[in-house]
């Protein structure tokens, strides 16, 4: 799929609704990122240096170094309005995107808002039907005061605290990172799903309302399992690597070029996968017929199922078990780029690339609609891009815009 060449979606079930972007790096633009690709009109209001993403993965090459890979992933398809937000022409400029718009959102630091004379409570009064939406690492004081409040935020920060890291690692002590920034993206998704929820409220009301995601809170919803496993069991999760704690097999198993995740936990995959290894003796095998029993001898399986895939290549474990037991290879990022799969989910666009003679390749949307698509809508702005055509929007003439530009409150 070529958005470049002109090859534009059709309106996307968002079509008409309007969105004040005022965040940066990765949690709130993943955010807007989903609302723009599902169809929405996100306009991205960035301070006169831009976001600092934009400094992020820059290509070799690139002549005009408007941006690299970082912000052309999660920017795709929105509007740059750069102006100085600390100025009071620039916070009249955002009070009146958000009176026409149908949400705004951000993630500054509790009290920045309030400070430029735009919290929610001022916009609300403009345009009562507004959804005011912010990702903060603790939390907003309006639904629930932390007493990280005022500390800073970081993805590994909210995956270390948030229980994540308790429960992913080599091993017991042995702690690790996921490899996606998922104290960002998770709460970039679950705002983006708040702000749906709200908007349709308030299409019914009349009435927009506060959202909050905290990254810290979002984390731990997606380690749930530490949760209730301390609750009923009384059991304290800790790392496991690759193995799961009530499932087995249920892994990644070496092969001779590679690696492949094996999973057979239900009893009739696991006779399954015994007879494609040929090891009739374990299917038989009375303690190891029940998955209860499996569990319970957890490292005998795992040596089973090891002894037999480190000798065979990734294709010929594919070709046995492919189909009937539940596998698949480890891939790098190049076995994904030439994987046919991801071509016909059309998951893998080219966009253009300012400064760049060649088109770049970002990921699609995941989320498929047969009567309203989503998916990338052209590429990342060029920092304030779009400041003229937004302001004539909203009634600023020429020598306004000009006289602006002169005081330094727009780029």
């Amino acid at each position: 799929m070529t958005e470049s060449e002109g090859q534009e979606l059709a309106p996307g079930p968002l079509e008409g609704m309007r969105v004040v972007d005022l965040t940066h790096y990765l949690s709130g633009p993943y955010c807007t990122m989903l609302l723009r690709d599902l169809g929405a009109e996100v306009v991205k209001v960035e301070s006169l240096t831009g976001d600092p993403s934009r400094d992020n993965a820059r290509a070799p090459g690139d002549t005009v170094r408007a941006y690299g890979g970082y912000f052309q992933s999660v920017n795709r398809g929105k509007k740059s309005v750069a102006l100085d937000l600390k100025s009071t022409e620039g916070q009249e400029i955002v009070r009146r995107l958000a009176a026409g718009a149908d949400a705004l959102i951000e993630n500054f630091k509790a009290g920045v808002m309030e400070r430029a004379g735009l919290s929610y409570e001022s916009l609300a009064e403009i345009n009562p039907r507004l959804v005011y939406a912010c990702i903060r690492g603790f939390g907003d004081p309006r639904t629930g005061d932390s007493p990280y409040r005022d500390w800073p935020a970081f993805d590994i920060v909210a995956q270390a605290m948030g229980g994540l890291m308790s429960m992913t690692g080599l091993g017991p002590g042995r702690p690790l990172r996921a490899g996606p920034a998922l104290g960002d993206i998770v709460p970039g998704m679950l705002t983006a799903l708040g702000i749906v929820a709200a908007v349709h409220r308030a299409a019914r009301t009349g009435r927009g309302q506060f959202l909050d995601v905290a990254m810290y809170d979002s984390v731990l919803a997606i380690c749930e399992q530490i949760v209730y496993r301390y609750s009923y069991l009384g059991e304290i999760t800790e790392p496991s690597g690759n193995s799961h704690p009530f499932l087995c097999p249920f892994d990644v198993f070496p092969t001779n070029d590679g690696a492949i995740a094996i999973c057979a936990p239900a009893d009739h995959l696991w006779q399954e996968l015994c007879r494609r290894m040929d090891r009739l003796d374990l299917a038989g095998d009375p303690s190891l017929t029940k998955a209860s029993g499996r569990v319970q001898n957890c490292d005998r399986v795992r040596n089973a199922v090891r002894e037999w895939t480190s000798v065979r290549s990734k294709g010929e474990v594919l070709a046995a078990l492919a189909g009937n037991v539940p596998c698949g290879p480890v891939n790098s990022v190049m076995d994904i780029v030439n994987d046919p799969h991801f071509q016909s989910r059309e998951m893998l666009v080219e966009m253009e690339q300012p400064g760049l003679d060649r088109l770049v390749q970002i990921p699609g949307c995941p989320i498929k609609l047969t009567e309203t698509p989503a998916g990338p809508r052209g590429r990342a702005p060029l920092l304030g891009e779009h400041t003229d055509a937004v302001l004539h929007d909203l009634g600023y003439s020429d020598a306004q815009i000009q006289a602006l530009r002169e005081r330094s409150v727009l780029r």
